[in-house]
């Protein structure tokens, strides 16, 4: 059935998940054994068990009632900006534009809107194929916080623009295309706010949209 699919992609992508971490510590264990000073790579260590134990805590909360908290969604999003920005090439560039504000405050399951954010960036770094800006703005509404994560990446054709957020859409080589899928169910079934493409033009670019509620 499409729920068994969709359970059993989400076990891949949790797979998926874990392995660059769980990779990167083989890594980092292969070379504690020649190295006398440790220190440094023991800290290593310690961020890629971190984020073992972030991405686990992410999966456990799919399926359970959401526990919303009011965070600072501009610190939030700074945050997961940082980490995908050590796995970029220099060749890409991020900008960041909150016109000044540093606090945006908004009721978020951190773990998941974090996913989410990641998830998005992710898209917008394949989308870029090594070179390309990323740039995200945040700006509060009257009743809504909007979010829009741009790139300026090979874009989204028409017939693909209703496709993206189906579960197993993929136009990567590999990946399992649950990220926007699992995505939106986290903004519009968990925060009850938004999440859709708000434009995207073949060779030019495309900017997913997210409208949270205050």
């Amino acid at each position: 059935s499409t729920q068994n699919q969709v359970w059993a992609g989400m076990a891949k992508e949790t797979a998926h998940q874990l392995g660059t971490p769980i990779s990167s510590l083989q890594g980092w264990v292969e070379m504690l054994k020649e190295n006398e000073n440790n220190a440094l790579i023991i800290a290593e260590m310690e961020k890629d068990i971190d984020r073992l134990n972030l991405i686990s805590d992410r999966f456990g909360k799919i399926g359970s009632a959401p526990k919303l908290e009011e965070k600072n969604v501009v610190e939030q999003i700074k945050n997961m900006v940082a980490y995908i920005k050590r796995r970029a090439t220099d060749k890409v560039s991020f900008a960041i534009d909150t016109a000044g504000t540093e606090a945006i405050a908004a009721k978020i399951s951190g773990p998941l809107f974090d996913w989410v954010i990641e998830n998005l960036l992710k898209n917008a770094l394949d989308a870029l194929e090594g070179k390309g800006s990323i740039s995200i703005k945040i700006k509060k509404e009257k009743n809504n916080i909007v979010i829009d994560i741009s790139d300026t990446g090979k874009g989204i054709s028409k017939n693909n623009m209703n496709k993206v957020f189906k579960p197993g859409f993929t136009t990567k080589k590999r990946g399992w295309g649950l990220g926007l899928s699992l995505s939106k169910r986290i903004i519009e079934q968990y925060h009850k706010g938004e999440l859709f493409v708000k434009s995207s033009e073949l060779g030019r670019g495309t900017t997913f949209r997210i409208i949270l509620n205050k």
